[in-house]
Parts: structure tokens; sequence; C-alpha cells
């Protein structure tokens, strides 16, 4: 119990150091907005990967509260330990912040002022979630679930280009990032409304790749 929640404090404090360090170190590379996203997107691709590879024996590298929920609410994991999970996913987001913000000179936490609002944002992030969670769902039931450092990390890359809240996806990164004024900061009255779209988005997800997921059974065994 204590290497897995260890690796899930570990795991979703280097994702956010990843997240906000590479978008503080794109705003000093250039100047376009669009290059910015690119290095940000790329070094958190690449970091997910990497982490859900190396953890997911350990974990399963959740690494997120709303796959956390998911899966609690599946019955796959019990209470006491997806208790554990999310104050781990939590508490390592905000390490993570700290981390980022410490290696850039600013201060260990600085509330951003990067307002993301609007119907639309909150949409994109009801799209981004359940992407997410559908396709864990369909990895699982198909017993694919080791391409998931490929599809999940694949599906977080895409969604931050064609969704228009880039895909955050996830209520520990969302929150932790409202400690940081830099390029992947949210505010923090910007945070409440992003993680309830992301708990809906993780709810129509898991109902959708379930529903899939049974239908596929039927026929097969129809």
């Amino acid at each position: 119990m204590l290497r897995r929640l260890t690796a899930e404090f570990f795991g979703t404090c280097t994702l956010v150091a990843v997240v906000v360090g590479s978008g503080t170190m794109a705003t000093t590379m250039s100047a376009d907005r669009g290059i910015e996203l690119l290095i940000n997107t790329l070094a958190t691709v690449l970091a997910l990967g990497i982490l859900i590879q190396i953890l997911g024996p350990v974990s399963g590298a959740h690494f997120n509260p709303a796959v956390t929920l998911s899966d609690w609410a599946q019955r796959r994991v019990g209470t006491m330990i997806s208790l554990g999970y999310v104050i781990a996913q939590f508490s390592g987001g905000i390490a993570g912040v700290i981390l980022a913000n410490l290696m850039f000179k600013n201060p260990a936490l600085f509330q951003s002022h990067h307002v993301r609002g609007g119907a639309n944002l909150l949409l994109g992030e009801v799209v981004a979630t359940s992407g997410l969670l559908f396709l864990i769902q369909m990895l699982r039931g198909q017993g694919k679930l080791a391409l998931a450092p490929v599809i999940v990390a694949g599906w977080i890359g895409s969604a931050y280009f064609f969704t228009s809240s880039t895909s955050f996806a996830n209520p520990a990164v969302t929150l932790a990032r409202g400690f940081t004024d830099t390029f992947s900061g949210i505010a923090l009255s910007s945070v409440v409304g992003f993680i309830l779209a992301q708990l809906v988005g993780a709810t129509l997800g898991t109902i959708f790749g379930n529903f899939l997921n049974h239908s596929k059974t039927e026929e097969i065994y129809e």
C-alpha cells in the first residue's frame, strides 16, 4: 500500500512539474503562443507516457482523481485505497507545482491570475476527460492496457490542440496549476468549474466505454 501511494504521489508530482516547468520554459524560448503550446504539449506527452510505463505495474498509474473515482465507482478498488490515492494525487500535484516554481526562481506558491471561464472551455474539459476515461475503459475491456502509455499520452497530447481548454482533464493537476502564475496557470476562481466539468466527463466516458465493452461481449457470446 505504501509503495502504491508513493507511486501515485511521485507520478502526479512529476507530471505537474513537467506541465508547469515546460510551460514556463516555453515562454522564455518563444513569444509565439503556438510554439509555446507545442513545447508544453511535447514535454507533457513524453513524460506522461514514461510515467505510465514505469509506475503502471506499481499503482496502476492513475495520477488522476477522476480515474481513481471511476475505478472506485466500478468497485475495481476499495474505498480506503481510493481515498489514499486521491490524497496522494492532490498532495503530489501541490508538491509538483512548488518544485516547478522554485526551479524557475518563482515563489513556491503564487496564485494564478489566468482566468479560464466560459461554457466553451468547460465543454472542452468534458470532452477531454470523457475521452480519457473512455479510452481507459476500452483498453481494459479489450485486454490492451499495455498500450496505455501510448494511447493515454497520445490522447492528452492531441486534446491539448483540439479542445478549447487545452485538456487539463485531471482535478489534481487543475488545482495545482492554480498556484502558479505562469503559462500553465489557471485562476483559482476557474478551478471549481473545471473540476466539475472533468467529473461530468469522467462519468460520461466511463459509462460509454463500459456500454461498448458490454455490447462487444454480448455479440461475441450471443
